[in-house]
C-alpha cells in the first residue's frame, strides 16, 4: 500500500513538472522524416557540453572558487537546408537563390477596371519572413496592398492527365494577417496563345486552388474548368465547401502547407498541413455537376387554365347561422366597474409647468405661440386618478367576427402542376472528368488589401512519395523550427486565460482542489488503535470483532475515495513531523487530547487487570 501511495505522489509531481516544461508542437508524422533527413543542430547540447568543460577547468584551478551561475539553456536551433527535389516532378521552386529567375511579371492591364488600378503593378520580392525561425530560408513575398499582382513561371514540361495523380502543394504565411484577398494559384492551360507577360484574370486555366478570404468568409478553393464535349466550351466546377474551420490558417501567422491531390479514379483531397480538410469525387461533389441531367422540363409546356391546385376549398353548402352578429364589437365597457372614491374629475392629468419661462429668443411669428411644457398634475399624486372617468373595456362575449364557411377537401384537386420531362438535347456523359486539359505554367494572379503574404516551396508532381519528401524537407523544417521556438505549456495556458478569462476557474479547480484534499486527508486524520486481538484481556465485557473491521476497511479501500483516504492515512507516519501546517496552539491541543486519551486507556487497563486477578483468586 505504501508503494501505491508513493507511486500516486510521483505521478502527481510528474504532471506538475510537465506543466512547466516547454512543449514542441511539431507534427508527429514529420518527426521521423526530420530525424532521418533534416540537418538539425541542437545548440542546447553544445552549450551544456561547453559548460561542463569550463567546470572541469575551474576545478583544476582551485576548489575554493565559487561555481559559475547556471545559464538558461538556449532554444534549440534548426539549421536551414534548401530542399532538393528527388524523383519525378514537373515544377519545384524554393526561391533560395534569392532571385526571380524563371518567373515572368505580367505587363498587362485588367479589363473592366479603372485606369488607376487596371495595371498589374503590384510589387513582388524574394526575401526572408519578418519573424523567420530559419535564417537563409527565402520565399516569394507579395509587397503591395490594394494592387493587382500577376506573376507566373513555366513548368519543366506540360502536365498531362493520364494514369497518374496530380499533386500540387505550396506554402503560405499571412505575416500581417489578411483582411480581404487571396493566396491561390492557377495552373495555366497549355495553349498556343499562352503568353506569360500578358497573364491576366481571363487567361485560361485548368485548375485554381488555394486560400481566399474577405470579411468573415474563409474559403479554400478547388475549381477546375471542364470542357463540354458537345460544344467545346469550358465551365467552372467548384468543389463543395470544407466542413473544417479554416479561420486559424488565416490568423495564426504561421506557415501552412496547402496540398491538392486529384486521382485518376476522379477522387480528390484537399489538405492543410498534411491533414485532409475536404475530399470528394469529381462526378458527385462539384457544383454545377460535371454531367447535365438526362431529362429537363419542357419549356414549351404550360399549365392548363382549368388546373386546380387547391387542396382545400370553402364548403359551398355551408350557411351562416341566423344568430351570427358580424357587427358586434370586439370589446365593450365593463358595466360592473365603479369609479374609485376620491377620483378628481375636474383636475387635468397634466398641467403647464408654472415655473417655466418663455425663452428670450422665442419668435412667435416663426415659432408660434409659446406654451409651457406639460408636467404631471401634483394634485393627482394622492388621488386614484384625474380627469374624466371612463369604464374599462373588456372582451365582448358576443363577438364572433366575420363569418366564413368551413374548409373541406377539394374534390377537383389535381396536385401541383409541373411541366412534363423531355430528353435533354445538351445531355452528355463524361465518366472521366479527371482527364482535364493539360497545363504548362503556374501563376499567381491576386488582389489583396494586405501586404507581406509569403509564398514558398511550390511543387507539382505525380508521385505522392516525392511530394511527401519535398514537404518534409521544406515545410517540415519550418514546422520544427516554429515548434522549437514556441513557449512552454504554462505560458500557453496563461495566454489562453488572457483571451478566455473563464479558464481561470478550470485552472483553480484542477490545481487547487487536489491540494485542498491533500491538506484535509493528511492533517485531519485520526490515529487508529493498533491493538491486536491478543492485546485484549479476558473479561466478561464484549470485545470488538477485529476481523470484521479489517474486512470493512478492505471494502472501503476498494472504492476510489476510500483508496485515496486510506493511502494518505497510511502515508502520514512517513511524512515529516511538521508536514501539517497547523498553528502551534492547535497542535498543542491535539497533543493534550491524545495524552488524556492514553491516560484513560491505561487506567481502564489497570482496572481490568485487577478484576482478572480477583477472579483467578476466587477460582483457586
Amino acid at each position: 500500500m505504501h508503494q501505491r501511495a508513493t507511486l500516486f505522489l510521483l505521478v502527481a509531481a510528474g504532471l506538475l513538472f510537465l506543466g512547466l516544461a516547454p512543449v514542441s508542437r511539431a507534427e508527429g508524422g514529420l518527426e521521423e522524416d526530420l530525424d532521418d533527413d533534416l540537418d538539425v543542430e541542437d545548440e542546447l547540447d553544445l552549450g551544456l557540453a561547453g559548460t561542463e568543460d569550463e567546470g572541469e577547468g575551474l576545478e583544476e584551478e582551485g576548489e575554493d572558487e565559487a561555481p559559475p551561475a547556471p545559464k538558461t539553456p538556449p532554444v534549440p536551433k534548426v539549421t536551414y537546408k534548401a530542399p532538393e527535389p528527388v524523383g519525378e516532378h514537373f515544377f519545384a521552386e524554393s526561391f533560395d537563390r534569392g532571385t526571380l529567375d524563371g518567373w515572368v511579371l505580367s505587363k498587362a492591364k485588367k479589363d473592366a477596371a479603372d485606369e488607376d488600378i487596371a495595371k498589374y503593378d503590384g510589387k513582388w520580392a524574394v526575401e526572408e519572413m519578418k519573424d523567420s525561425k530559419l535564417p537563409g530560408d527565402k520565399g516569394l513575398v507579395l509587397k503591395s496592398r490594394a494592387k493587382h499582382h500577376a506573376i507566373s513561371a513555366r513548368l519543366l514540361r506540360p502536365f498531362t492527365f493520364d494514369t497518374k495523380p496530380l499533386i500540387v502543394q505550396y506554402e503560405v504565411n499571412f505575416q500581417s494577417g489578411i483582411d480581404c484577398g487571396g493566396a491561390y494559384v492557377k495552373l495555366l492551360t497549355e495553349t498556343p496563345e499562352l503568353n506569360l507577360d500578358q497573364f491576366v484574370d481571363r487567361t485560361p486555366y485548368t485548375i485554381m486552388f488555394g486560400p481566399d478570404k474577405c470579411g468573415e468568409d474563409y474559403k479554400l478553393h478547388f475549381i477546375f474548368r471542364h470542357k463540354n464535349p458537345k460544344t467545346g466550351e469550358f465551365e467552372e466546377k467548384h468543389a463543395k465547401k470544407p466542413d473544417a474551420d479554416l479561420r486559424s490558417y488565416f490568423t495564426d501567422k504561421k506557415t501552412h502547407l496547402f496540398s491538392l491531390v486529384v486521382n485518376p479514379d476522379n477522387s480528390f483531397e484537399v489538405l492543410v498541413d498534411q491533414t485532409v480538410v475536404n475530399s470528394g469525387n469529381l462526378l458527385k461533389d462539384m457544383t454545377p455537376p460535371v454531367n447535365p441531367p438526362a431529362e429537363i422540363e419542357d419549356p414549351e409546356d404550360h399549365k392548363p387554365e382549368d388546373w386546380d391546385e387547391r387542396p382545400k376549398i370553402q364548403d359551398p353548402d355551408a350557411v351562416k347561422p341566423e344568430d351570427w352578429d358580424e357587427d358586434a364589437p370586439a370589446q365593450i365597457p365593463d358595466d360592473n366597474a365603479v369609479k374609485p372614491d376620491g377620483w378628481l374629475d375636474d383636475e387635468p392629468e397634466y398641467i403647464g409647468d408654472p415655473d417655466a419661462v418663455k425663452p428670450d429668443d422665442w419668435d412667435e411669428d416663426m415659432d408660434g405661440e409659446w406654451e409651457a411644457p406639460q408636467i404631471p398634475n401634483p394634485a393627482c399624486e394622492s388621488a386614484p386618478g384625474c380627469g374624466e372617468w371612463k369604464r374599462p373595456m373588456i372582451d365582448n362575449p358576443n363577438h364572433k367576427g366575420k363569418w366564413k364557411a368551413p374548409m373541406i377537401d377539394n374534390p377537383n384537386y389535381q396536385g401541383i402542376w409541373k411541366p412534363r420531362k423531355i430528353p435533354n438535347p445538351a445531355f452528355f456523359e463524361d465518366l472521366e472528368p479527371f482527364r482535364m486539359t493539360a497545363f504548362s505554367a503556374v501563376g499567381l494572379e491576386l488582389w489583396s488589401m494586405t501586404s507581406d503574404i509569403f509564398f514558398d516551396n511550390f511543387f507539382i508532381t505525380n508521385d505522392r512519395n516525392t511530394a511527401d519528401r519535398w514537404a518534409a524537407d521544406g515545410w517540415g523544417l519550418k514546422k520544427a523550427a516554429e515548434g522549437a521556438a514556441e513557449p512552454g505549456l504554462a505560458a500557453q495556458m496563461l495566454t489562453a486565460a488572457e483571451e478566455r478569462p473563464w479558464l481561470w476557474i478550470v485552472y483553480v479547480l484542477t490545481v487547487g482542489l487536489p491540494l485542498v484534499l491533500l491538506f484535509v486527508f493528511c492533517c485531519s486524520g485520526k490515529k487508529k488503535s493498533t491493538a491486536s486481538p491478543a492485546d485484549y484481556k479476558k473479561t466478561d465485557e464484549p470485545q470488538p470483532d477485529v476481523k470484521e473491521e479489517e474486512e470493512e476497511e478492505e471494502e472501503e479501500e476498494k472504492s476510489p475515495g476510500g483508496f485515496i483516504i486510506s493511502t494518505f492515512l497510511r502515508l502520514r507516519p512517513f511524512l515529516p513531523a511538521n508536514f501539517c501546517f497547523l498553528p502551534a496552539a492547535e497542535k498543542k491541543d491535539e497533543d493534550d487530547e491524545e495524552e488524556e486519551q492514553n491516560e484513560a486507556a491505561d487506567e481502564k487497563l489497570e482496572d481490568e487487570l485487577r478484576r482478572s486477578r480477583r477472579n483467578r483468586t476466587r477460582k483457586d
